[in-house]
């Protein structure tokens, strides 16, 4: 088993293509194949199921894949810390729910490290896959929410996966609305006055509990006749312009990025939030995580 095979097999999970791996890692496709076949043999487990709909990834091959993805940045960590950028290509990714403040550190950390040739992702996504991006290393890092609702039902998922919650500010909620919609000139906002309009929230796939929702009050915390549930964060600022409708959040908001047409409201209840890093428990941060998470701390300031 090489270092090279683990790269291997990480860029098929990546990719879930075999021809799109082989561009990424440079090689052919057959030698990509070969190398991957050699790898289940020696192993003797299959990783990837193979089909004319493209590659899965098996079970036993998750399993592998999250020990591999360890092996492959701690690997990395010591080609950064004895090699400096001699490397070959940046590698980083993030897992986080809807913020724009996440977005903003991204971009500062591509604009430091970016350079000739990087490869980083940042998956805007449900809360149940953040978790288990950080957990599997398809993510160094994770952005998520606590409050009183969710706290012991995700801190329990985050302790039996090996991962730790870092604070980074705790907040009263907060209502995310077009500047046009009529609430838009009270100072703050009671849940009573929500009443007539649609609440937009992120949808959660198979987690759909209220443990797993984004926004921290869900539709039966409160009386909420008009719900909308989206995927993406463009779609509900559409709505919410579109539909006078709104959202329940922090209230941190980036008029740099998402212009003026959408502004924040407190929220009139007692509820709190706390957005904090989802990181794996005892393993070194790369210089990028680092990098990220003290951007994305001058961004929520």
């Amino acid at each position: 088993m090489t270092l090279q095979q683990l790269k291997y097999v990480a860029a098929v999970a990546d990719t879930r293509n075999i021809t799109e791996a082989a561009k990424r890692v440079f090689i052919s496709q057959p030698s990509l194949t070969a190398a991957i076949h050699e790898l289940e043999n020696e192993i003797n487990i299959v990783i990837f199921n193979r089909s004319n709909k493209g590659v899965t990834i098996t079970n036993e091959g998750d399993e592998f894949l999250s020990y591999a993805r360890q092996v492959l940045e701690q690997a990395a960590l010591l080609e950064e810390r004895y090699k400096g950028n001699a490397g070959g290509n940046t590698i980083f990714s993030v897992s986080c729910q809807h913020y724009s403040f996440a977005v903003n550190a991204f971009v500062d950390v591509i604009r430091k490290f970016g350079g000739d040739s990087y490869d980083f992702t940042l998956r805007e996504t449900q809360t149940n896959e953040i978790i288990d991006d950080v957990a599997k290393m398809k993510s160094e890092i994770g952005v998520l929410y606590l409050c009183g609702k969710n706290e012991k039902v995700v801190k329990n998922l985050l302790r039996k996966n090996n991962l730790v919650f870092d604070p980074l500010f705790t907040t009263p909620l907060h209502v995310f609305m077009s500047a046009k919609n009529p609430l838009a000139l009270k100072e703050r906002i009671s849940l009573s006055d929500l009443a007539p309009y649609p609440y937009l929230t992120y949808e959660q796939g198979d987690f759909n509990s209220f443990y797993f929702a984004e926004e921290p009050l869900t539709a039966i915390d409160f009386d909420c006749p008009k719900n909308i549930k989206v995927r993406d964060r463009a779609t509900l600022f559409n709505l919410l312009i579109g539909l006078n409708g709104y959202t329940i959040c922090s209230g941190v908001i980036s008029h740099k990025l998402n212009g003026r047409s959408i502004i924040a409201k407190p929220l009139d209840v007692s509820d709190q939030m706390t957005i904090g890093i989802v990181t794996r428990r005892g393993v070194s941060l790369s210089r990028y995580a680092k990098t990220y998470v003290a951007a994305i701390r001058k961004h929520c300031r």
